[in-house]
């Protein structure tokens, strides 16, 4: 079949419309004899009619299996150049109490970037200890609370942090670990409002000041200096933007170790996914090989020890390991006038969520995957674009993608690869509650974070009270 004219060029008509691409699905993800979609033996229509829709689902095992490949992929690769690596799973991308034993019990620390993440860290019973604080913008509660239940680094963003952080520890009389965010000037090849590493940016220094700041660093008796810390993007598919970033780094942390011991390096995370099967993002092994190649290329070069590296992953570790389920609502087809000017028709598929629990395309046209979940269907694939229920004309969960033609009410639909940044940026736009998340595992499916209720939504309505 030739390829629609409304459809994007990257888009291929897919042999089978049914078909559930591994690159884009997690591990444990299949259909049963009638069609029907099923995550590690469970149906999605057992799901949709137990839990309704829409929901978040989890496939705990590849959840599981993920951050510990991780973790195992970056060990080998800098044992193997006479070091180690230390990897935190960054919380921002989705944090419950659940996920967070999920990745501690499989070895890796935790990332979190305010007050209420580091409570719910704290409330999975993960020593503070393996965690991290990130913020460009802490507040003095949020780095003394940080201090005093024993953070094992607090990432300084600004030279203002510095004397509050040194502060904070010796009133608590600790010695508190830090690193010091600087901007290396590499801009992973991204979209602009994820780039983070270029120098118009709110995060981190420049990185021609960090000699400075950590001399200031080194200065206080209460604060230990650990290592510079860069992160250059997110979504990133190959290792060339950490190679040109480490050797800027690496250069300076020679620089540092003159006035004293620099045992760390952490580079970040970013590390790319696919939403899109014509997404290819390098394999966590190669990217490991690689940087861990570039890191003791660059050391030998440079004639120091090759230190302690860290990563900082979310996305690659959570993200594949997710998909949220809707059910469809409406179906309407518009004709269009092509660029060529001929006429050709889209099909709007209308779904119970949208925006609300999936900011991503609204906010930087984020791109994804759709399939049928409770039937399969040999009606020929048509170019659909699955719309939100939201007042909002942007939104649009799924631009472009092909279903079967027959897709009609009542069809449950899957968009995998939702597993990070659609919970942790959910709303309650247009008063909908956020959806509940579900974890499934050898075909038991179970809450981890309870949907919100009618009553969730007025419970912090002032007026009711004033009534």
């Amino acid at each position: 079949m030739a390829s629609h004219p409304l459809a994007p060029a990257w888009l291929a008509v897919p042999d089978d419309a049914n078909s559930l691409s591994p690159a884009v699905f997690s591990r444990n993800i299949g259909r049963d004899d009638d069609g029907v979609l099923t995550v590690a033996g469970v149906p999605a229509t057992e799901i949709a009619q137990t839990f309704g829709t829409p929901v978040y689902v989890f496939d705990e095992a590849d959840a599981r299996e993920r951050a510990s490949h991780v973790l195992a992929a970056f060990s080998r690769e800098f044992e193997a150049i006479g070091s180690k690596a230390k990897v935190y799973y960054a919380g921002k991308a989705f944090l419950s109490t659940e996920i967070a034993r999920w990745v501690t019990e499989a070895g890796l620390n935790i990332d979190v970037c305010s007050e209420g993440e580091l409570a719910v860290a704290l409330a999975a019973g993960v020593d503070a200890s393996r965690l991290g604080h990130h913020g460009n913008n802490k507040s003095l509660a949020e780095i003394d609370r940080s201090v005093s239940v024993g953070m094992g680094a607090i990432v300084i963003d600004s030279l203002q942090e510095i004397p509050r952080v040194a502060d904070a520890a010796a009133r608590h009389g600790r010695r508190q670990a830090v690193r010091l965010r600087v901007n290396s000037g590499v801009h992973a090849h991204t979209h602009d409002f994820l780039a983070t590493a270029h120098e118009d940016q709110k995060f981190g220094l420049p990185l021609e000041h960090a000699a400075d700041a950590v001399a200031e660093i080194r200065s206080f008796d209460s604060l230990e200096f650990l290592g510079l810390h860069c992160h250059i993007g997110s979504q990133i598919f190959g290792a060339d933007g950490f190679a040109e970033s480490a050797a800027r780094l690496l250069a300076v942390h020679r620089e540092l170790l003159a006035a004293g011991p620099v045992p760390e390096l952490n580079l970040g995370g970013g590390f790319g996914i696919a939403y899109t099967t014509a997404d290819d993002p390098d394999s966590i092994d190669d990217l490991a090989a690689a940087i861990a190649g570039i890191v003791a290329a660059e050391c030998a070069r440079l004639e120091i020890p090759v230190p302690l590296v860290a990563f900082e992953p979310g996305r690659a570790i959570i993200g594949p390991s997710g998909f949220t389920l809707y059910e469809v609502g409406t179906t309407k087809d518009v004709e269009l006038i092509t660029d060529a000017g001929t006429t050709a028709t889209r099909r709007y598929v209308s779904i119970d969520g949208g925006m609300s629990d999936n900011a991503r395309p609204a906010l930087y046209g984020a791109d994804y995957s759709v399939r049928i979940a409770s039937r399969t269907s040999e009606a020929a694939p048509v170019l659909i674009r699955l719309a939100g229920k939201h007042c909002e004309s942007g939104d649009i969960v799924v631009s472009d993608d092909y279903l079967p033609g027959d897709v009609a009410p009542g069809d449950l639909v899957a968009v995998p690869a939702t597993g990070a940044y659609c919970w942790s940026l959910a709303s309650n736009y247009n008063y909908l509650g956020r959806p509940p998340v579900i974890a499934v595992k050898d075909g038991t499916a179970r809450v981890i974070v309870r949907g919100e209720t009618e009553a969730d939504l007025l419970a912090r309505d002032a007026g009711l009270d004033a009534r």
